[in-house]
């Protein structure tokens, strides 16, 4: 005796293989319909953001290459033709040069500075249980809440105290302190991930604390330094409150954003607009091209601790 085939079972189509057995419903195409309606606004914000980021730097730039009647007349045309006067005058006349070599001679040493000791301190509260370690730790978290334009008084008299007041090395140890707190934080997060298994292959081969430290886990936390150093750089180089504050004693002695601000003030009233935009072209360039080129290297450090 033989039984019929039940008719109301889905069965792929021998004509689709690859096609489901059930078909998508109503709430699967209302679900497709939602989420491509959140791709189109998502990037539509983003290349909103684009614009709203991009256009300044870009508009900034194209005016470097005008001349100042042409900036008054017409700001948004693009520029006849490309000439550098703007960038001459900027350099020579207005110091930039001199301005850009200060600021290099002051964040330079105090952006290493900062990541050594911030990685450091970072290792040791990261690998080390001790009395007090989570108390330190936020200690350093703190550091991060704390408003600069608070302590600019009491560093104007302890740097006097210490006839470190108007002086480069003066302001790169404001700079190391003043970025250390959020390099730790970021760093502590970072040494955790590493696999302590290396360090304790290391320690038993006999090597001491130190040389594990420099030979091997501070090379795998490469990824997590260059992306800490381009944050350093990036807030160093535009930091403008503490050089204000701290180091006004000669013209010569003045960094970017103070030789930015003075000439600001300066050419506008000679009407010089283009070489102010080319003052502002030339102290931007630095910061777009190191982004530029570690680029990968930050998306990968701040992606390092998700992935491991």
């Amino acid at each position: 005796m033989t039984t019929a085939e039940p008719t109301d079972i889905a069965t792929p189509s021998k004509a689709d293989p690859g096609r489901p057995a059930t078909a998508v419903g109503r709430s699967g195409k209302s679900g497709g319909g939602e989420g491509r309606t959140l791709n189109v606004f998502s990037q539509a914000f983003l290349v909103l953001w684009a614009v709203m980021a991009a256009g300044p730097l870009l508009w900034a730039f194209m005016s470097a290459f005008k001349t100042s009647g042409q900036i008054l007349d017409s700001p948004w045309s693009l520029p006849d033709g490309i000439s550098f006067d703007a960038f001459a005058r900027a350099w020579t006349k207005a110091n930039i040069g001199q301005f850009t070599v200060n600021s290099l001679v002051v964040v330079v040493p105090s952006v290493l500075g900062t990541m050594l000791l911030g990685s450091m301190a970072a290792y040791v509260l990261a690998r080390f249980d001790f009395p007090g370690n989570r108390f330190v730790y936020y200690l350093f978290v703190g550091g991060m809440t704390f408003p600069v334009i608070m302590a600019i008084v009491p560093l104007f008299f302890v740097l006097k105290n210490l006839a470190l007041l108007n002086t480069p090395h003066g302001l790169i140890l404001v700079y190391i302190a003043y970025s250390l707190p959020f390099t730790t934080f970021f760093m502590t997060a970072f040494f955790r991930t590493l696999p302590g298994s290396i360090a304790e292959a290391a320690m038993i081969d006999g090597a001491s604390h130190s040389r594990v430290f420099f030979q091997v886990m501070l090379p795998m936390a490469k990824p997590g330094l260059i992306s800490i150093g381009i944050f350093n750089f990036l807030g160093q180089w535009n930091q403008y409150i503490l050089p204000m504050a701290l180091n006004t004693e000669s013209p010569d002695s003045y960094l970017l954003t103070q030789g930015l601000a003075t000439l600001a003030v300066s050419q506008g009233y000679k009407g010089d607009w283009s070489g102010l935009f080319a003052g502002l072209t030339i102290a931007t360039l630095p910061v777009l091209v190191v982004y530029a080129v570690f680029q990968r290297q930050v998306q990968a450090g701040l992606t390092a601790g998700a992935l491991k």
